[in-house]
């Protein structure tokens, strides 16, 4: 009912579109996604790409739609993240699936609603748009287990591990909707790349291969 600050400068009482101002809109479209990878890169990465640094306006922007219940601002993320699903693949047009690192209950609980999920289905979106034959899975089921936020390097890996399972009963569906299509596995934010390796490993076991991972932002941590 009170006008909201911009999620990007924190501006109040100017003109915005989609809960961002303006300039922190133009900045957001200014970024143009290229390759990424943690340092060690984890075991079952696949290539990596990147819309920025999580930084700046990019990072207030997902932390208002992550933790701040922002949710209008799926619509430009969606739109962004189909910019970095198509650079990943080089521009190419064909068969694309999607598959969005899944929360756990409690994360959908607090946030009302799965955030990758939302933003994986705004993404599909755009790229079936602009012709590229999209489709969404979500055959991955999250685990309970600690926020990822407030655990280091070593813990994140040892958590990520056992984080994730095919879900029961999916396996024929989802090999039906990959065959024929490059699967790329989405998250927001790519720190030490375990989580994304782990669900790529997952997909691998059930004999789903995963092209490329996509992500909106990329930490500039660097390991070991």
């Amino acid at each position: 009912m009170l006008p909201a600050a911009c999620a990007g400068c924190g501006a109040e009482r100017v003109p915005m579109r989609y809960g961002v101002c303006t300039p922190c809109s133009v900045g957001l479209e200014g970024l143009r996604p290229g390759p990424t990878a943690p340092s060690p890169v984890p075991p079952g990465l696949p290539p990596c790409t990147a819309l920025g640094a999580y930084d700046g306006v990019l990072r207030d922007v997902l932390l208002g739609y992550k933790e701040r219940g922002r949710h209008g601002l799926a619509v430009p993320l969606g739109a962004l993240l189909a910019d970095v699903v198509a650079a990943s693949l080089g521009g190419t047009r064909g068969g694309v699936l999607l598959v969005p690192v899944p929360a756990t209950a409690k994360a959908a609980r607090d946030r009302h609603g799965d955030h990758m999920a939302r933003l994986a289905r705004r993404a599909a979106g755009h790229l079936r748009r602009a012709g590229w034959p999209t489709a969404v899975s979500m055959p991955v089921r999250a685990l309970p287990r600690p926020d990822s936020a407030e655990l280091g390097a070593t813990a994140r890996a040892v958590a990520a591990e056992s984080a994730f399972r095919i879900r029961a009963g999916r396996v024929a569906a989802l090999r039906g909707a990959a065959a024929g299509r490059a699967v790329v596995v989405v998250d927001d934010i790519v720190t030490t790349g375990v989580t994304l390796a782990a669900v790529s490993r997952e997909l691998k076991m059930v004999d789903v291969q995963v092209d490329r991972v996509a992500v909106l932002a990329a930490t500039q941590l660097r390991y070991g």
